[in-house]
C-alpha cells in the first residue's frame, strides 16, 4: 500500500468514526446536561489517562472559558502523584471524585478501551454520589466504563488515534453547541 492509499483509508476511518450512528443524540444530550449544570452552578469533572487526560485538560478549559460551565480535571502532577501514592493508582480517581464531586455535577470519563481501572472506579464513585456520568470509549461495546454511563459515546474501533480523534471532535462539538456557534472570540 502506498502512502496515498494508506491516508485515504485512514481519513475514511476517521470520517466513519465521527459520524457514528446516534452520536448527534449523545452530543445534544451532553450539551443539555452541561447547560443544566451551568444553570444550577454545578461543575463538570473530566478525567482520563494519557492522551485522554490531555483531552480532559483541554476541554475543562474550553468548557469553563468558552462554555461558561465550571469544569476541572485532576492532571496536576502533585495532585495525581499524592492521590496515587496514598490511595493506589486504581483508586486515586475515585478518591478525587469523592473529594470534589457533588450530587448534580457531571463527570466525563475518557478511556479508549473503557477498561482502565482508575477511570472505571472514578465513574463508580461519581454514580454513587448522584452525579451524571458521560463516557467516551472505544474497543468493545460492553466495556466496563460504558456500562456506567448515563450518556455514552462509543466508537467501534481498536485504533487509538482514530478513537482519540473522534473523542476530541465530539467534545469540541458539545462545546460549540453549548456556545451556539463554531466561530467566536476566545478573549
Amino acid at each position: 500500500m502506498n502512502f496515498e492509499e494508506f491516508l485515504d483509508e485512514y481519513f475514511q476511518q476517521l470520517h466513519r468514526a465521527v459520524d457514528t450512528p446516534g452520536v448527534f443524540d449523545s452530543i445534544i444530550a451532553l450539551r443539555n446536561c452541561m447547560e443544566d449544570v451551568r444553570e444550577k452552578n454545578g461543575k463538570v469533572l473530566l478525567a482520563g489517562n494519557g492522551a485522554s487526560a490531555s483531552m480532559a485538560s483541554h476541554f475543562a478549559l474550553d468548557f469553563t472559558k468558552q462554555g461558561k460551565v465550571r469544569s476541572m480535571c485532576f492532571n496536576d502532577a502533585s495532585f495525581l502523584t499524592a492521590y496515587s501514592n496514598d490511595y493506589g493508582f486504581d483508586n486515586w480517581l475515585a478518591r478525587a471524585v469523592e473529594h470534589h464531586g457533588d450530587q448534580g455535577d457531571l463527570a466525563i470519563f475518557i478511556s479508549s478501551s473503557g477498561k482502565s481501572a482508575n477511570v472505571v472506579n472514578g465513574a463508580k464513585e461519581a454514580r454513587s454520589k448522584g452525579m451524571t456520568v458521560a463516557t467516551f470509549t472505544g474497543f468493545l461495546p460492553d466495556n466496563p466504563l460504558k456500562g456506567l454511563g448515563d450518556i455514552n459515546f462509543w466508537l467501534d474501533s481498536r485504533a487509538y488515534n482514530i478513537i482519540e480523534s473522534a473523542h476530541a471532535f465530539w467534545l469540541a462539538a458539545v462545546c460549540d453547541l453549548l456556545i451556539g456557534k463554531s466561530e467566536y472570540s476566545v478573549s
